[in-house]
């Protein structure tokens, strides 16, 4: 091993890759001195002191000890046998008559609760790769479905360059050869995002950048075609309208999710928006509202206008419906839409995190990938163009769309490699909580079920159990915090090859369930793709027919 990654502090290498990931999130945190890893909200721990203590109990815990940890406060490490996880976490559940952001923001202003976003609570970030493939894989299947397989030529236009939201020039234009526009209303961070290359210019006057998207969308080589407009993303798209503009797709991707602590209203700066959410949060929540309701009534016009319009996920629909937009939910939402075909087969945001911090690791882990798929485009494909235009943030890291059964067939491979020596340290195999079996949330991932069972969140429940009862190393269970309350719940794992036979059965029983239980979900609303993968995995107790459920 190298220097750095034999720099043992904990009493295994399973506590070590754990403490490890906790810091990678720190160090590519949105507002470390806060805990703030993305999502203006998504915290790391619930206060330095917790922290401390975390990290003071992953250096001293044993095998077969579990640190129990509830909304970012460690509460005890309690012996729990030899596959047990070394880590369970469960961060911001609610009941549900009190699951509201009413409710959630008065429990955190007490310091006794702390949301965990999806993946900071449980420190399985690793920056805007982690939103990026599932960006890639959409505005593809966008491009396939409604563009003849391509963006060349197509304008689409968005807004929210935060640390999810970033992911979307580099797919629409890196990867996907379209033209993007991107609005950011902090405009120190629509800079920041030009000077980091993941935009080619940024403009603070929507003329110039109007003319200049348009200028790209007609073919000039010579214009920018990844644009940053440091404005609000309302105000952008009433632009559009005024302008009879109509751009190709259309989509946001803000922190929408939080009234008050992600979106910026019309009018209201960084500075202004803090000074309001010490003295007055309703009323920027009022102002947040207000804008909202804008931003989706002219989401609706550009659809009407021959627009491709969806909901990325981050709740400005229901936000916005909240505010009298009777028809906000008409826009369709991008799971339903574009990925559940894929969530059928058990295929999601898969990731691995080379704790060595070595990048030949990693490269050498995108060979093994590449050679163990290279009969499917869809991760061959990827393999290259991330290694292409994915930029580094923190420890080496790769996102990618594996399904059940190459999950699993891709870790081994990868802890053999950490047996032979062929990497210089462990790594660690982790994944987003929006996969195919590990959250509900009936305004994003499971919208539209086929069965009807949008709001059913036994899922996700029986997914962290069974993780826990197959060897990962940590298992989480969310539930959405500030303006999310009561919308989601969801459950997160993460599993280490350590290049041990212990670590061999743990990726092997882990990875496995995991997937399983996203297909029969799927299978069980009736899904006739899952359906026939269940089948041909051999999962469940017997699937029913379409016909039979009928």
């Amino acid at each position: 091993m190298s220097e750095t990654a034999a720099a043992l502090r904990c009493r295994g290498w399973r506590q070590e890759t754990i403490l490890r990931l906790l810091e990678n999130n720190l160090s590519i945190a949105e507002d470390p001195d806060n805990l703030v890893v993305y999502a203006a909200h998504a915290k790391v721990a619930r206060d330095h002191e917790s922290l401390r203590r975390i990290v003071g109990a992953l250096t001293t815990i044993q095998d077969g000890h579990t640190l129990v940890v509830q909304s970012g406060k460690p509460i005890a490490v309690l012996p729990t046998g030899p596959r047990a996880p070394v880590v369970l976490l469960a961060n911001s559940n609610l009941v549900g008559r009190w699951a509201t952001p009413e409710v959630f923001y008065d429990l955190e202003r007490r310091n006794l609760i702390a949301w965990g976003g999806l993946t900071a609570g449980c420190w399985q970030y690793i920056g805007s790769q982690g939103v990026l493939q599932g960006t890639y894989e959409t505005f593809a299947q966008v491009a396939r479905e409604h563009f003849g397989g391509s963006l060349r030529g197509r304008l689409v236009v968005s807004a929210g360059l935060g640390g999810m939201g970033a992911a979307q020039p580099v797919a629409i234009t890196r990867m996907l050869g379209g033209v993007s526009l991107i609005a950011e209303a902090d405009a120190e961070k629509a800079r920041r995002r030009q000077e980091e290359g993941v935009v080619d210019a940024c403009f603070g006057d929507l003329d110039v950048a109007l003319d200049l998207a348009l200028a790209a969308r007609s073919g000039d080589a010579t214009a920018p075609h990844a644009i940053a407009y440091a404005g609000n993303g309302a105000a952008l798209l009433e632009g559009l309208l005024a302008r009879g503009i109509t751009p190709d797709v259309v989509t946001d991707l803000t922190a929408a999710h939080d009234l008050r602590s992600g979106y910026l209203p019309i009018g209201v700066g960084p500075a202004q928006a803090a000074e309001l959410r010490r003295g007055d949060p309703g009323k920027l929540e009022a102002l947040a509202l207000q804008t909202m309701a804008r931003h989706v009534r002219a989401m609706l016009q550009l659809r009407e206008q021959g627009a491709v319009v969806f909901d990325y996920g981050n709740n400005i629909r229901p936000h916005a419906a909240g505010a009298g937009v009777t028809d906000a939910l008409d826009i369709d939402i991008f799971t339903a839409r574009y990925l559940r075909p894929l969530f059928s087969r058990g295929i999601g945001p898969f990731r691995w995190i080379c704790v060595s911090g070595e990048d030949d690791d990693l490269d050498a882990i995108d060979e093994i990938c590449a050679e163990l798929f290279a009969d499917i485009p869809r991760i061959a494909d990827w393999i290259s163009l991330a290694g292409a235009h994915v930029r580094r943030q923190g420890l080496p890291a790769r996102i990618a769309w594996l399904g059940h059964g190459e999950r699993t067939r891709l870790a081994r491979a990868v802890n053999q490699a950490v047996a032979d020596g062929r990497l210089h340290g462990p790594v660690a195999f982790t994944r987003d909580h929006m996969d195919s079996g590990s959250m509900t949330h009936p305004n994003i991932i499971t919208e539209a079920m086929a069965d009807g069972s949008d709001a059913v969140s036994d899922w996700p429940l029986l997914n962290a159990l069974l993780n826990t009862a197959s060897g990962a190393d940590l298992v989480a269970l969310h539930a959405g915090g500030g303006g999310y309350a009561g919308y989601s719940q969801s459950s997160g794992m993460t599993v280490v090859a350590t290049g041990t036979d212990d670590g061999a059965a743990r990726l092997q029983g882990a990875l496995n369930v995991d997937t399983a239980i996203g297909v029969l979900r799927h299978a069980d609303a009736g899904y006739p793709q899952a359906i026939e993968s269940a089948r041909q995995h051999g999962l469940g107790l017997g699937v029913v027919s379409t016909d039979e459920r009928a």
